[in-house]
């Protein structure tokens, strides 16, 4: 059995009692979170509950097009009233290039590929953090009202330490 196959199997015991049917596309507490895939993150580590916030991830908690529009979307279709941006330490993508990334890619696919064009490795956890606030609070879109604020989350103590925007 594969780990999709069990979480199949997983799921149909869940859907019996489907406890989330209540819960609607708006955010109880009004807040989105745009942070990175690692599975140290979770719901849990910031203090909320299922329905709570909207949680985007991607690698590396960055404010891609993609992350930008799901921001935008909670904001003024989901009326989000908050943004917290939370980076990690011990990211994956601290720990190397972007030309060795793309490199270590093409040589274990085969191929070049267009895309994604950048994989926005970095080395400085609040500097990026802090370039993450900058492309939200110059977006637009973005209102100047909207209170959005950057963390970086420890994975060894749990506690988040927040990044002021210089």
């Amino acid at each position: 059995m594969t780990v999709i196959d069990e979480v199949l199997a997983a799921n149909e015991i869940y859907a019996r009692t489907h406890e989330f049917r209540k819960l609607t596309p708006r955010p109880e507490r009004k807040l989105a979170v745009l942070t990175c895939m690692d599975t140290r993150l979770s719901i849990r580590t910031l203090g909320l509950k299922e329905g709570d916030a909207h949680i985007i991830r991607n690698a590396g908690g960055i404010v891609t097009d993609d992350a930008l529009r799901s921001l935008v979307v909670s904001h003024y279709l989901l009326g989000t009233e908050e943004f917290m941006v939370i980076n990690h330490t011990d990211c994956g993508l601290m720990h190397t290039t972007e030309n060795d990334l793309r490199t270590r890619i093409q040589n274990r696919a085969g191929t070049d590929a267009i895309s994604p064009a950048f994989f926005y490795a970095f080395q400085n956890i609040e500097e990026n953090v802090r370039h993450q606030l900058q492309k939200l609070r110059t977006h637009p879109w973005i209102p100047k009202s909207l209170p959005v604020r950057g963390f970086v989350y420890d994975v060894s103590s749990g506690h988040l330490r927040e990044i002021k925007h210089t």
